[in-house]
């Protein structure tokens, strides 16, 4: 590829709305361009940048037995209304009516398609277990969507199905998909940490999460240095303190604690540790009144307690259900003398495990100090895990203990089982005759979103540093002085015929530019190896070589460059 033959527009500075770096960069490097919000043209350099993740994931969706198709993005309503995720799902899901006033949607994703076209041709256990996948566009109508491609309204995603006739045999393909993720993430050369993780609106009994390591990302990650463990801390579970109870030190109190509702300005008002407050969470599931407990410097995890038995769903209480139920304004509530008959108390596990702590008094201006269970309040009705776990918690494999890191979430698998089959009666006759409802598993990778993510990763102040894989070129061969010197033009034109002969994604920058241009162009964009063509260095039989991250260039003879840059690509 010749620069001149190329549509390359690059920006110096990037546009003001551009948040974080990938986005910063892509439009900077010219690889997108804004249409409307969260809705984005891949201009020539970000496409070659698209494909070559598409086809990483297609060679090795292949490789692991799945076969692709491709789905409309347009679903007639009904199939999400057998599913009941018409209703469900939630303003993201873009509807519309046609000319005839049917629904439609634009697919967010293609459960309720695959199955419906599995159930109308596969009858038998024979024709099992089956893989079917798909790069495609799709749409998910998000309330802000922002960060580029990050957080795009419409994006590249694949996403596969598998159908079986056993759990066991589920569970055999989800295995080889996790394996295979593995596979992509790592030859994309991208540093990523598969995490345990919640099924969301997807559903089903198990997943995994692919996340891509960054500072930036929007996921906490728990992990065990000392093991493999790693989930999400949406999942990571906390387990309850093994120290056992202290006795009661004090008899309980109420302290004012004037204009300080924040567990953090209570205790040091107090002089006392964080850790001996509780904060107490007032929630509603239907018309019940409920107070979640957690310990003062921990956070509730909405995932682990919306699962709890009863509290599907949950939300937050207003005001003035707080002072209808605890006859206190919010900011100083607490467990303590409340109608249990009207309150549901559910404790965190480390708040179970608490003795002479700090509370709400359920009267405007104080607190409790020196509380104990038992003596001054009934044993919680239910104790559970439902707090994020934090830097330091013992590891739930019992190996070490946990650290949190950032990721971006790139990929996710699920064990989906018979929530779609189910709905739609997808079935299939076993080896005796008898009808059986399919299992299946759904895989997804957000191939736009892999872009953004791996320059989130990979970057520096001259631009994007993109790996090896990915970049929209290999190689870019800088003359100096191309119209000028023929002996340039000469040098830089055998050079770029050799690289090309030998299959090397190569281009050769012939713009009338300025050098600093040139370099500046062909760092912002990240081609990973550039080889600089000048008349000093071919007057001593020299090209210039600098890889994108090294500090200095290093001259190799002429007639060896195009071998040296083959081994480069082979390490």
């Amino acid at each position: 590829m010749r620069t001149t033959q190329f549509f390359l527009s690059t920006l110096k500075e990037a546009p003001s709305d551009a948040e974080i770096v990938s986005h910063q960069l892509m439009l900077r490097a010219g690889l997108i361009k804004r249409l409307a919000g969260g809705i984005y043209t891949w201009m020539p350099l970000g496409l070659r940048i698209l494909r070559k993740v598409e086809n990483v994931v297609r060679e090795e969706m292949n490789r692991a037995g799945a076969v692709e198709l491709l789905m409309p993005a347009v679903v007639p309503a009904e199939l999400w209304q057998e599913t009941g995720r018409w209703e469900k799902y939630g303003p993201e899901l873009l509807r519309f009516k046609d000319r005839h006033q049917r629904d439609f949607v634009i697919g967010p994703t293609h459960e309720e398609v695959i199955t419906d076209v599995v159930r109308k041709d596969v009858k038998s256990y024979r024709q099992l277990p089956l893989h079917l996948y798909q790069v495609q566009s799709k749409f998910r109508d998000e309330i802000r969507p922002r960060f580029g491609v990050m957080r795009g309204r419409e994006f590249l995603m694949k996403d596969g199905y598998s159908f079986h006739a056993s759990f066991e045999d589920l569970q055999r393909e989800y295995r080889n998909m996790h394996e295979t993720y593995s596979r992509i993430f790592t030859r994309l050369g991208l540093r990523f940490r598969a995490v345990a993780a919640d099924t969301g609106s997807i559903g089903g009994t198990g997943s995994h999460e692919f996340h891509v390591l960054a500072d930036s990302g929007e996921d906490a990650i728990a992990f065990c240095p000392d093991s493999d463990y790693a989930a999400n801390v949406e999942l990571a579970e906390a387990l309850a303190p093994s120290t056992p109870r202290n006795a009661p030190a004090a008899t309980m109190a109420q302290v004012a604690t004037p204009n300080r509702v924040r567990c953090e300005d209570v205790a040091d008002f107090l002089k006392q540790p964080l850790t001996k407050t509780v904060k107490a969470i007032a929630v509603m599931h239907d018309d019940e009144f409920v107070l979640l407990l957690v310990r003062g410097d921990h956070n509730l995890n909405e995932i682990k307690a919306g699962k709890l038995p009863g509290l599907d769903p949950f939300r937050f209480a207003t005001d003035a259900e707080v002072e209808r139920f605890l006859g206190c304004k919010p900011g100083y509530i607490g467990p303590v003398g409340v109608d249990t008959a009207r309150v549901r108390i559910i404790a965190d596990r480390a708040v179970a495990a608490m003795d002479n702590f700090v509370c709400g008094a359920n009267a405007e201006g104080f607190h409790l100090t020196d509380v104990n269970w038992g003596r001054d309040l009934p044993e919680p009705s239910l104790v559970a895990d439902i707090r994020n776990v934090v830097a330091g918690d013992p590891s739930p494999d019992g190996k070490g203990t946990l650290d949190l890191c950032r990721g971006i979430e790139v990929g996710h698998i699920f064990q989906l089982r018979s929530k779609y089959s189910e709905a739609m009666k997808c079935t299939f006759l076993d080896e005796h005759g008898k009808e059986q409802v399919m299992e299946m598993g759904c895989y997804g990778i957000g191939v736009s979103r892999i872009v953004g993510a791996a320059i989130e990763q990979g970057h520096d102040e001259r631009g994007i540093v993109f790996p090896a894989a990915i970049a929209p070129f290999e190689v870019c061969i800088v003359p100096m002085g191309y119209a000028k010197s023929d002996a340039v033009k000469a040098a830089a034109d055998k050079l770029y015929g050799e690289l090309r002969a030998a299959g090397i994604d190569v281009v050769l920058d012939d713009r009338n530019e300025r050098p600093g241009v040139m370099f500046a162009d062909m760092e912002l964009i990240g081609v990973p190896h550039r080889i600089v063509v000048g008349e000093r260095g071919l007057n001593e039989g020299k090209l210039e070589y600098k890889g994108r991250t090294d500090t200095d260039a290093q001259m190799i003879a002429v007639d060896e460059m195009a071998a040296f840059i083959r081994e480069k690509l082979c390490a």
